[in-house]
Order: C-alpha cells, then structure tokens, then sequence
C-alpha cells in the first residue's frame, strides 16, 4: 500500500514533469557538454550497461565542481556512465561484480580481443559455454576472461549481466541486427591511467573523509542478480546506513520506491526525485522510471 508521502512524491514528479524540470532537457545536457573537454565527449562506455547513469550526468555534475579537488569514489561503477561523464581526476571505482573488474583491470594494461566476434547465435552459446569453464576453473581475472565477457556483454539480450545459482552467465543470445565490436580500447587508457579499480564489499573500501562519493547499488526491484550473491533489502539498508555515516559529500541514486525513500529520509538524506528512462521491461513497457536523487553533505 503506498504511502500519503509516496502518493506526494509521485505528484511531485508528475507536476515536474510537466513543468519541464524533469531529468535531462537538451539545455541541461548541452551546459554539461559545453563544460567538457572536447576529448571527452566521444568517450562512452565500453559495455552495454542495464541501469546506466549517463541519464543522469547533468544531475550530479553541478554537485561535483564544486567538490572536484577531491578523490571520486564509486561503490557500484557498473557501466561507468557516470564516472566518463564527470571525468574525475583521481577516483577509487568499485564493485562485487569481479567479470566487470577484470575487464576494466584488463583495459587499463592495454586489452586487444583477439577472439572471434560476429553476431552469431553458435558463436554466442560457444563463448558462453567457454567463459563458464573459466569460471569453475576459477580463472576469472585473467585477459582470455575479459575478452569473452566483452563479447557476451555486446552480443547478449540488451546486455544483461546475469548469473545463476552456480556463478554461471545465463544471458541469452541477444535480437540485434547490426553490433558494432572493437578489439581495442587505448582511448580508455589515458583516463584510466589515474583511476583505480577494486573489488571491494563496501565497508572494506578505503575511503578518505573528504572523498566525494556517488553510489548507485541496485536498483529496489526483483531483477538483482548482477552477481552471483544477488542484492537483498538487507543489502539496501546496510549499503545506506553505511553511506550515510560519510563525513564528506554523497550522492546517492536508487529507485523510488517506498522503503527506500523512507529509508533515506530516515537517514537525513535530502530527497529530489527524477525520470529516469526504463531501458529494459519484461512488459514491454518503456515509461519513465521513478528515481531518487539523496544528497548528505554536499
């Protein structure tokens, strides 16, 4: 049953929505991009990405310059939509997710697929049955890993990143008509070259006091097996009480549903809600997701 706060809140969007102060307008993102290098406008991320933040670039950029003397740190960098948008200096990027790790490791020391890459439903059950034995043999962090996740990542159904039960990949084959691969990623390496990447539970990170942090941890839905542990609401609450306990800025992204925006409140998050575009629907249903935007410290 919602809420008479969460029946407001979704006034709130809907009222937003109308007055044109939604997410991104084509104003908001051509002042971001005008504030970018032009190097960096070309530079989107490497994999295909359920959930990526790119969207929302326009949200927290104005957040960031004014704390971007320090280090960036990103608990859940998934895609890296965010992280490429800003462009941060330094930065600690971080996930559980040890296939994404390896393959951003791999490209920062230079990775070249060599494998076979075509938009082929053989092919595509052959590389997965490959990447999967690597799994059981436990050789996850290697390049011939990071090479077939790519591929799995590209050619897969809207590239999903999903596991089952025993840590196997159980994406399907995707329905695209054109894919276009790449073998190489030097342009990544350059600002790669000053981000590290680790795969850390969240309370074991290295945080600084000051550190400016954004975090995106799965979304509060079903659909939450992006790792093989999955993300439970016991996950939720321990991810934002522990965010919450940063002396320095944070923003926090999530879906807005209502414990988690009961949660944040309860947490003194400052709460503004957003459209966040729906990428992928088992319904079919491509209307604008409901998102919260927390802030604590900025």
């Amino acid at each position: 049953m919602e809420t008479e706060h969460y029946k407001q809140m979704k006034s709130t969007v809907a009222s937003k929505r109308t007055s044109g102060c939604h997410s991104m307008s084509s104003r908001d993102l051509a002042s971001v991009k005008s504030k970018l290098p032009v190097e960096h406008l070309a530079l989107n991320p490497p994999l295909k990405w359920a959930g990526g933040k790119r969207w929302l670039v326009s949200q927290v950029a104005p957040i960031w310059e004014q704390h971007s003397h320090k280090r960036y740190v990103e608990p859940f960098c998934g895609g890296l939509g965010m992280a490429l948008g800003l462009q941060p200096g330094r930065a600690l990027l971080n996930d559980i997710n040890p296939h994404l790790i390896n393959f951003y490791s791999q490209v920062q020391h230079g990775l070249e697929v060599t494998i076979e890459m075509a938009n082929d439903e053989q092919l595509f059950y052959a590389h997965r049955d490959r990447f999967n034995r690597i799994i059981k043999q436990g050789k996850t962090q290697t390049q011939p890993a990071a090479q077939l996740f790519y591929f799995l990542n590209r050619t897969c159904f809207n590239g999903l990143c999903r596991f089952n039960q025993r840590g196997e990949f159980n994406v399907p084959f995707g329905s695209y008509k054109r894919i276009n691969y790449v073998s190489g990623f030097h342009q990544y390496q350059k600002p790669f070259a000053s981000w590290k990447f680790t795969r850390e539970d969240l309370e074991a990170l290295p945080l600084e006091k000051d550190d400016f942090i954004y975090a995106d941890p799965p979304y509060d839905v079903e659909f939450t097996t992006y790792s093989s542990g999955g993300f439970s609401w016991e996950d939720q609450e321990r991810t934002a009480k522990l965010l919450a306990a940063h002396p320095g800025p944070l923003v926090l992204s999530n879906q807005a549903t209502p414990r988690i925006v009961s949660l944040y409140e309860k947490l003194g998050f400052t709460l503004s809600y957003l459209e966040a575009p729906r990428r992928i629907s088992c319904t079919g249903d491509r209307a604008a997701a409901q998102e919260v935007l927390a802030v604590k410290g900025v």
